[in-house]
């Protein structure tokens, strides 16, 4: 099973369905911008529609006098447009020619480049231009306190003087700047001068300190205060928070969408890792009983090779022994009976080896197991001559005794083999801790080099002549049944140390 292309498929699925999520985001993101702009939009619709409806109600045959239009933006300015974050920050309403009318607030903000019926976007605050028509917007008294302007009416003078106040809010005019009163008590300036037939008479459709001008000229001033646009800003404020607090959301739902993608990419790995792997194990498990099986063939085959091999060391040996025997016959007949030994006992190391290893634990004296162990090959001590030691501690351990012993002869014979004549074994039972306890087995043979040492135990792996290859071999596997450890190292200064450790105390 090769889940290879199905990984990769599935990562691009998931990539493909993160990639879509981070569009939607976009998209959303996208449209409650628009949102928040069709908010600002309407807003200044709104805005509009009250300056519109203040000027429709204040007009008076189609003028507006500016001091009635004038308070009335001042307020919406200065109320911060209804209590909204998104305050308005300046109001002007414009003639046809594009020029401010009047204003109220920052007038920084106005600009003659702005088209009508556009809007301009900066960082602080965003511009809109609304056509306003049906009205003009006529000088307030404060701008003529001082009479008529000589030499013609001066309609770009946009600079009023500061407002003067009687203390209670309302408005009052200086007697010093205020025109003179005319004779008859009324409002309004000095009649006119005789034989001038244009000048108009008071109390008209014009305001009362209007009055001293032509016809023709307050045509004019009306023509070029005729209102045609409205430019207020806006702070973008809440605008701004609201898209800020909307792309950290859509940042955050971008985020967690590729971790979870990233999550159910490694969880489909996993899954298709554990699938390898239990297809593994069940393939592992049939082979391990087939294995098991061809042991047990193997085993039982051995088994029943020794009988005949029996047989044939008896024969021989009784051939060796026949009085007409030549001595030749001799000779032949004792190296049959060696070579068949050598195989003898290859086969009952082998069925060593392949035999199951169950456990059985007991309480065993170490010291004791030594020394049996010593007795037991004690003609092959003796024969090379050499010295054994059994020394350390008088423990007692949890062990299969069977096994144990076996683990002391393998180790023990191995060494012997290892050893020349007059050498020297010991064999050391050391306590390593509160519950377990350490035994090694050491000689003065030449050693095991160092890249040896990982081979040393794996079957049939020998360095000796004699050697079967599967001591050592039968040494490791009794030790794993048990839970133990078994290491080869060096011994100072020659020879080796095969050390057992994790040995449990019994108690």
């Amino acid at each position: 099973m090769n889940s290879g292309p199905r990984t990769r498929w599935a990562g691009a699925l998931l990539l493909g369905v993160w990639l879509l999520v981070v569009g939607w985001q976009v998209q959303e993101h996208h449209r409650v911008v628009e949102a928040a702009k069709s908010d600002l939009r309407i807003r200044s619709r709104e805005i509009a529609n009250t300056v519109s409806a203040v000027i429709r109600a204040a007009q008076f045959r189609g003028t507006v006098v500016e001091e009635r239009i004038k308070p009335v933006l001042d307020l919406l300015v200065r109320t911060n447009a209804m209590g909204n974050s998104s305050k308005l920050m300046s109001v002007t309403l414009l003639n046809t020619n594009g020029d401010p009318v009047v204003w109220a607030g920052d007038t920084n903000l106005f600009s003659r480049d702005i088209p009508a019926g556009s809007e301009v976007w900066s960082n602080n605050y965003v511009a809109f231009v609304l056509p306003v028509e049906g009205a003009s917007i006529l000088p307030s008294f404060r701008n003529f306190t001082n009479g008529p302007p000589r030499g013609g009416p001066d309609f770009s003078r946009r600079e009023p003087p500061p407002e003067e106040t009687n203390g209670s809010g309302s408005n009052e005019f200086s007697a010093g700047n205020f025109p003179p009163p005319p004779t008859n008590g009324e409002m309004g300036p000095p009649p006119p001068p005789p034989g001038d037939e244009n000048r108009p008479r008071r109390g008209g459709r014009r305001p009362p300190w209007l009055n001293w001008m032509s016809e023709a000229d307050f045509k004019a001033l009306v023509a070029t205060h005729e209102l045609h646009g409205l430019v207020f800003a806006m702070s973008t404020d809440n605008f701004r928070g609201t898209c800020t607090a909307d792309l950290w959301l859509r940042f955050v739902i971008s985020f967690f969408a590729g971790v979870s993608a990233l999550g159910a990419g490694l969880a489909w790995r996993n899954m298709g890792r554990n699938a390898e792997l239990q297809i593994r194990l069940v393939r592992a498990s049939e082979l391990n009983s087939h294995l098991k099986e061809l042991n047990l063939a193997a085993a039982g085959l051995a088994h029943e090779t020794r009988n005949p091999l029996n047989i044939i060391r008896g024969q021989a040996q009784m051939i060796s022994r026949l009085p007409e025997a030549s001595s030749e016959v001799r000779e032949k007949s004792k190296t049959i009976v060696d070579e068949t030994d050598k195989v003898t006992a290859q086969l009952t190391e082998f069925i060593n080896y392949s035999r199951p290893r169950e456990v059985r634990r007991t309480r065993v004296a170490l010291a004791a197991a030594c020394h049996e162990i010593v007795r037991t090959l004690g003609h092959d001590i003796e024969e090379k001559k050499l010295r054994v030691e059994v020394g350390g501690d008088p423990l007692a351990v949890e062990a299969d005794e069977q096994l144990l012993r076996q683990v002391l002869f393998n180790l023990l014979i191995n060494a012997i083999q290892a050893v020349s004549e007059n050498g020297r074994i010991q064999i050391l039972v050391q306590r390593a801790g509160a519950a377990e306890a350490a035994l090694e087995v050491r000689d003065d043979g030449p050693g095991v080099p160092p890249e040896n040492r990982p081979e040393i135990f794996k079957p049939y792996f020998t360095t000796h002549q004699k050697g079967t290859g599967l001591g050592l071999a039968v040494v490791q596997q009794i030790v794993l049944a048990h839970g133990w450890e078994v290491a080869c190292l060096a011994n100072e200064p020659r020879g080796a140390v095969f050390r057992v450790t994790h040995l449990r105390i019994a108690a």
